[in-house]
Formats: structure tokens, sequence, C-alpha cells
């Protein structure tokens, strides 16, 4: 069975273009069969969304890591025109839609195809990611290992998971990796976890 979180490129498409408000916008992204998240925005996205813009930790160069079709990197551009977004995702369909849908919305952010960071050698001032709870643990969790080495110091990471899902065991392997985590946002059975690179080394 072919997952969003794989190359499922030989799936059949079926593409639709869904509206998600967002602040005083209204947004238009085209999903696919294979993508995940493909009859709209979903909720942890949203709730994410909402909790990392409220403050000064979305700037300079940011990484939508394991973007889908792009909604996360597309907002986070048009409300912050000022900060660079590198979008990525493991899915070939998934980035072709992301730089589609920024497009369409007049944004520009810069997609890659790469499993995690397989493609992504710099390092960035904020990490945004939704991640692929279906792939397990042992992903999700290697994901937080390699998000701590692409952060600048003083970076931060931004992570939203449902508390039934593993938010409590999340914190304790980000407190491992990170020396912290900061729990900045409970809704609707989702938690936001904000961690900071505080040292140049491990």
């Amino acid at each position: 069975m072919a997952h969003y979180f794989t190359d499922n490129t030989d799936m059949a498409e079926n593409r639709r273009v869904h509206e998600v408000e967002f602040g005083d916008r209204i947004y238009s992204f085209t999903t696919d069969n294979g993508v995940f998240s493909k009859t709209g925005a979903d909720r942890g996205s949203m709730i994410l969304l909402k909790a990392v813009l409220k403050g000064n930790d979305v700037r300079g160069d940011v990484l939508d890591l394991g973007c889908g079709y792009g909604l996360i990197g597309v907002i986070v551009k048009k409300e912050k025109p000022d900060v660079r977004v590198t979008a990525a995702d493991i899915n070939p369909r998934a980035a072709e839609l992301a730089a589609l849908n920024a497009e369409a919305s007049g944004v520009k952010t810069d997609v890659r195809v790469s499993d995690s960071f397989s493609q992504i050698p710099e390092q960035f001032d904020c990490i945004l990611v939704n991640p692929p709870i279906r792939a397990g643990k042992q992903v999700i969790y290697h994901m937080f290992e390699e998000a701590y080495e692409h952060l600048r110091i003083y970076g931060t990471l931004y992570t939203a998971i449902r508390r039934k899902q593993g938010a409590e065991s999340a914190v304790r392997k980000l407190e491992e990796v990170f020396g912290n985590c900061e729990i900045v946002e409970r809704d609707k059975g989702y938690w936001v976890l904000k961690n900071t690179r505080l040292t140049d080394g491990k």
C-alpha cells in the first residue's frame, strides 16, 4: 500500500481544489490522491500555524519539513513575506503540488523532494513539522535529531502532535535532543511543541 510519506507517483491522479481560510485571507490549494489530508486543511497544521505565527520565531530561513501540498509553507510566506521558505517532502507528487500552490498564491518557496534532510544541507532559523505519525516513532524521532543539526543557534523547531498519538513521549525525546521542550499550545487534543537550539554543539 502506498502512503503519503512515500514516492507514490504511480498512483492515479485525482486533483481537486480546496479553499482554506486563515486570518483575513482565503487560500486555494490543489490536492491529489496520495498526499496528506487531500480533502482539505488538516487540524494539526492549522493549529501549528496559529501557534507559531503569534510570536517572532518565524524569521529568516524557514523550513516546512514534510510539506505535503504546501499549506504551511505557503501561509507562512504570505503572512511573513520577509522570510525565506524551503518546503520539502519525500513524496514527489506532494512536492509538485507544493510548488504549484505556492505559484498560485503568488509566493516564492524553494521546493525540494527530500527524504527528511537528505537533500537539505543548510541550516535554518525555524523548522516547522507536522510529523507523519503513521511512519512510526523511529522515523519521527530521527527527524527530530536531524532537525537539531539543521538549526542555527537559537533557532526553533515547532511540532504539532496529538496527545493520543504520542505527544507525551515526543516531549521526552525532544527534551533529550534539545535539552528543552515547551508546550506552547494545547488545542483539540493537539500539543504544539517548541524547542530551541541553545548551543553550537551537542
